[in-house]
């Protein structure tokens, strides 16, 4: 007679491996974002090339039908230059954010045991880095066109840090562009409606130079109170560029521009990332 023998086997439950930590995963999401552009050197290239074509066009062609009069005009265009250029390095983030999501690169970082609000933060993190290269480089370019400082150098890195700041509020707004958008090419298009808002500001002409129904709206932006705000910073006197208010003024309400555009756009990106597939 056989004997069925019943052997209980005792096993210990082990709790499941914890994730990541915010800093971490912030970490290593930025520096996948660096090593995108090193490995596709190409796309900063094309940035550049971009940037010095808008600074010759205006410096060269236009410039020398604008006369303000108590600055020479590459003052006044380089700091409005330098800033648009952060926009325009922005667009490239929307592009890169639709890309990620068309390959299915989100559907493997989600089923990683980290936080999605840092999946989010590190990708802003990297790109932000590649905004900082752009904004040196546009800078180098309009000293190497004529641009000088009027200001001192305390108040030029002010102006650039402020350019950073309000740089990575405008890139989770790139990156609900992309979160929004199919693929990369309906990115770069929908990307393409802050040119209007660059182009309807002080970025490159005095606001009051704009047709009497348009100065309200070009005053009223907030990339024309950024522009007034590095333009007062690099000039050191605001009534030089015919600005009426003082340069702290410009910094405070660029600083409340840039929180609002990031309190909105932040949460509203994480949103679309937890919903996308």
């Amino acid at each position: 007679m056989t004997t069925d023998r019943v052997v209980a086997v005792s096993v210990e439950a082990r709790p499941a491996a914890p994730g990541a930590s915010a800093a971490a995963t912030i970490g290593q999401v930025a520096a996948r974002t660096l090593r995108k552009y090193t490995r596709s050197p190409q796309l900063l290239v094309a940035g550049m090339a971009a940037g010095a074509i808008f600074i010759v066009l205006f410096r060269y062609i236009f410039g020398g039908a604008i006369d303000l009069g108590t600055v020479p005009y590459v003052d006044f265009l380089i700091p409005g230059m330098v800033l648009t250029s952060v926009l325009i390095t922005g667009t490239g983030t929307a592009v890169g954010v639709a890309e990620d999501g068309d390959q299915g690169v989100f559907d493997r970082l989600r089923s990683l045991p980290v936080p999605r609000s840092a999946l989010l933060a590190g990708r802003a993190l990297g790109e932000l880095v590649i905004v900082a290269w752009g904004t040196a480089v546009t800078v180098a370019m309009g000293f190497a066109v004529g641009f000088r400082l009027h200001g001192g150098i305390a108040e030029a890195l002010a102006a650039f840090a402020l350019c950073m700041v309000c740089g990575f509020a405008f890139l989770w707004m790139f990156m609900c562009m992309g979160l929004v958008s199919a693929n990369a090419q309906a990115a770069q298009g929908t990307s393409m409606v802050v040119y209007p808002v660059i182009f309807v500001s002080s970025a490159y002409v005095p606001v009051g130079t704009l047709p009497g129904w348009m100065q309200p709206i070009a005053e009223h932006q907030p990339v024309s109170v950024m522009v007034n705000a590095v333009r007062s910073l690099a000039l050191g006197d605001p009534s030089v560029a015919s600005l009426s208010h003082t340069t702290g003024y410009w910094v405070a309400l660029s600083l409340i521009w840039a929180a609002g555009i990031l309190a909105v756009f932040a949460p509203l990106a994480v949103v679309l990332y937890r919903r996308s597939t």
